[in-house]
């Protein structure tokens, strides 16, 4: 295990404490499987500085563990491969569209994959007033990961859309609630790799509830029989391939009785030993140190 790995983390998003944990979690685990060379950068806005740092470290392959903006869209990934520096999970193609929503759904919809009606409208919009869709309904930003932002409006709520509660740009992505039972799939390669429900007693699985103490409870394997085990292992495989994603990615489904529709994929999921991929890769035998090990010797980049 002589090769010099590099672990990207932290940066600036609105999930860079996450992104820390994350970081922190790869680094002990490649360590732990035997890498000697292990080091990681909290990558900074500052470009120049970014790739002194990747210049000091020398690597000859990096585990992205950012999430967020511009560590999953991307852009980092450009970097990488202007620098022909392989990195894990997807590609700078295939991150800029699963993080941006309206454009990975049309992708989803050409596939035959079933997506929630959406409307695209302005912020301007928005503050008028006037429910932009029958109640319930969600308010999501269009290119923002983990549930960042993301609102359910029922109902008989006096819930009011408020400029100052909306850091996400001007255009707000509003799409039909869909009810049911929510489910995530890992896949890693080509293999789906299970399923887990995530129950929560915070009205949905929101940014608080993947991440606060207590929040949500994983039950893997979901408890929803073989035939829509092997339905959701399907999207969530036909999802990765739409968008072109490589590496491990994990996608969220709503299950509403009949219907499997696809949430979001996320090209850059959680990376400690408790998140849900590794949960679902230790479920598969695939222990954490294994799975990260395997992202690094799969590292690619398009250059």
């Amino acid at each position: 295990m002589t090769r010099r790995v590099t672990v990207l983390m932290g940066g600036f998003s609105a999930e860079r404490e996450v992104s820390l944990n994350s970081g922190a979690a790869a680094v002990k685990a490649l360590k732990d499987y035997g890498y000697v060379n292990v080091a990681a950068i909290d990558v900074p806005r500052d470009v120049p500085a970014f790739v002194q740092a990747l210049a000091e470290t020398k690597p000859d392959v990096v585990l992205n563990a950012l999430h967020g903006r511009f560590g999953e869209d991307g852009a980092i990934q450009g970097i990488l491969d202007m620098m022909r520096i392989p990195y894990s999970h997807s590609g700078r193609l295939a991150s800029a569209i699963a993080m941006d929503k309206p454009t990975a759904k049309l992708l989803f919809a050409q596939a035959g994959l079933d997506v929630a009606e959406d409307r695209i409208v302005s912020r301007a919009e928005m503050l008028g007033g006037t429910d932009p869709l029958p109640r319930p309904y969600v308010i999501k930003p269009l290119n923002e990961g983990s549930s960042v932002g993301v609102h359910i409006v029922r109902e008989g709520d006096n819930h009011r859309f408020a400029d100052d509660d909306w850091p996400f740009g001007d255009r707000v992505m509003v799409e039909t609630f869909i009810p049911g039972r929510e489910l995530t799939v890992a896949v890693m390669g080509e293999r789906a790799l299970a399923v887990t429900e995530i129950t929560t007693q915070r009205g949905f699985y929101d940014y608080d509830a993947k991440y606060a103490a207590g929040g949500s409870r994983h039950v893997l394997p979901a408890d929803i029989g073989p035939d829509i085990t092997e339905r959701a292992m399907d999207v969530a495989v036909r999802a990765h391939r739409a968008l072109g994603c490589r590496g491990v990615s994990r996608t969220d489904i709503r299950y509403d009785g009949e219907r499997l529709v696809i949430l979001e994929v996320n090209t850059q999921p959680g990376m400690t030993a408790t998140s849900l991929v590794p949960e679902q890769a230790a479920f598969a035998g695939i222990p954490f140190p294994a799975l990260c090990h395997w992202m690094v010797e799969t590292a690619a980049c398009d250059c």
